[in-house]
């Protein structure tokens, strides 16, 4: 096979990976490399792709991979600043994330739904995708855990509209991608190194609302104080989202405990099956993209009401005795943990949070625990950092354990209405991530209920 139908996957991960096999099946010479040594674990996986005819190395980027590549699928995490970007960047070799690659080469600009933001883009993701699925094959895609390519391979069963959640990552190797709809849920600090500061990383998240042409849609939060930084640069159509009305037409609002689309009432806000005002916003999110579709409010309504919060964000695990049990491991920011603290207003709450500390200011984390929470207990490597923030601010009911089942125990003592499990951390420093941490959550939860 000549060297104009070789593509480099470079990472080896579930994007990597997706990739390789979508290219080897549409004939093209695939080598994929990865910079770390090789996993005991992937050996399997790895021996796979090689028999359906990858190349594969480990342990570095050699010149007989990356020279000649017709184009790059990379893995998200990559520095742009890495060594092996700078050498493909030199040799002039296209670099695309996997949701690019699918939205212009694929021809799934027009039918892709891309959602982005600091939180809650999984919960929408899934959310406009289980909308849409009522009259189309439109499954989520992206930063979710499904990677794009994987649903392509089937020609005779290809999606109708694919719902794309979007990291900042993978939309700062999208540079040239112009979905018909962008949805942006909000924008609060996080990556912030990756990103090279805060600028770099709205950057990322706006720059492709700032693409989008006339023809097409752009949703956004109306009460994000970044909206108006960068709304004026936006081309296509607006539609704003909001918990209360606004005197904008094209607009998705709060009244009178139900969501109304352009003054039609779509449903009550007590048939929505998920908690806060967060989620609101996120149902908001997929009624607009569902109305700008086309579909009807029935449809849009009878949906909403079977959907079930996503696991580990905000997830109801279990009723014991008098207090609830909820998995928000997915908080792995103060912000996220924000979000989930104000879901429970008028409530007594102990909140378990802590993990490994990614540094970024607890002012208005530490607030929000004040109004709202009665007992915190700390687990992790930011448990000193956490707990010194909360003593100087005059917040002394903390509680220290040294493993999350303790911590469980602990949160309960005092049979709140609540116990949160929102860390505001990521997981690395005790768990692989923060779905295995969330799953350690729920088992030793629904162990304390049959003990109990």
């Amino acid at each position: 096979m000549s060297d104009n139908k070789k593509v480099l996957i470079l990472g080896y991960s579930l994007t990597g990976r997706a990739s390789a096999k979508y290219f080897l099946k549409k004939g093209y010479d695939v080598f994929i490399s990865e910079f770390s040594p090789m996993n005991a674990k992937d050996e399997n996986d790895v021996k796979e792709l090689i028999n359906l005819g990858a190349k594969v190395e480990f342990g570095g980027h050699s010149d007989k991979f990356i020279n000649g590549s017709l184009f790059v699928i990379i893995s998200p995490s990559i520095k742009d600043d890495a060594p092996v970007i700078k050498k493909i960047k030199s040799l002039n070799i296209p670099i695309y994330s996997d949701i690019e690659y699918t939205g212009i080469n694929l021809n799934y600009r027009d039918k892709m739904i891309l959602i982005t933001g600091t939180n809650g883009k999984t919960t929408t993701t899934m959310l406009t995708s289980f909308i849409l699925s009522e009259k189309y094959n439109a499954p989520y895609v992206g930063n979710v855990g499904v990677p794009p390519l994987s649903v392509m391979e089937d020609d005779n069963n290809l999606p109708d509209y694919l719902c794309v959640e979007a990291s900042s990552y993978q939309l700062h190797y999208s540079t040239k991608l112009m979905p018909k709809i962008s949805i942006l849920c909000n924008i609060t600090p996080d990556h912030i190194s990756w990103h090279n500061g805060m600028e770099g990383y709205i950057k990322d998240k706006t720059d492709i609302l700032k693409r989008a042409d006339e023809n097409c849609y752009v949703i956004l939060n109306y009460d994000d104080p970044y909206t108006k930084t960068f709304v004026s640069d936006i081309k296509a159509k607006i539609y704003y989202f909001s918990l209360s009305k606004i005197n904008y037409e094209n607009n998705c609002y709060i009244k009178d405990n139900a969501i109304y689309f352009k003054d039609e009432k779509i449903i009550n806000t007590n048939e929505i099956n998920m908690a806060g005002n967060h989620n609101m916003q996120n149902v908001m999110c997929a009624v607009t993209a569902s109305k700008i579709i086309g579909l009807d409010n029935e449809t849009i309504k009878n949906a909403i009401k079977k959907f079930r919060s996503p696991s580990h964000r905000l997830e109801f695990i279990a009723k014991i005795k008098n207090t609830s049990y909820y998995n928000d491991s997915k908080a792995t920011n103060p912000e996220a943990s924000n979000v989930a603290i104000n879901a429970f207003e008028g409530k007594k709450v102990s909140l378990i949070a802590g993990g490994r500390d990614k540094n970024t200011p607890l002012d208005e984390f530490v607030s929000y625990i004040k109004k709202r929470i009665n007992k915190v207990v700390l687990i992790g490597e930011a448990k000193e950092r956490f707990k010194c923030a909360l003593l100087n601010q005059g917040f002394n009911n903390i509680k220290e354990e040294s493993t999350l089942e303790e911590a469980i125990d602990e949160a309960g003592k005092d049979n709140p209405d609540i116990v949160l499990f929102s860390p505001a951390c990521a997981s690395f420093d005790m768990f692989d991530n923060f779905e295995a941490r969330g799953e350690a959550f729920r088992k030793y939860v629904l162990q304390k209920r049959t003990s109990e």
